[in-house]
């Protein structure tokens, strides 16, 4: 093997390829979900705080 092979036989840079991309979507997807849980009480506190001054 010069380097470039893995021991599958495939080559190298793009098992690599697909792993970043599996990484990629799998982080972006956690990123989503922590903003959407971040925003969502917010959302709701603002509508308490409304109700509130009626």
């Amino acid at each position: 093997m010069d380097g470039k092979q893995g021991k599958s036989g495939r080559a190298a840079p793009a098992s690599r390829d697909e792993r970043l991309k599996a990484a990629l979507k799998a982080n972006l997807a956690r990123r989503k979900a922590q903003s959407r849980a971040r925003q969502a009480p917010k959302a709701a506190d603002a509508a308490d705080t409304e109700n509130d001054k009626d």
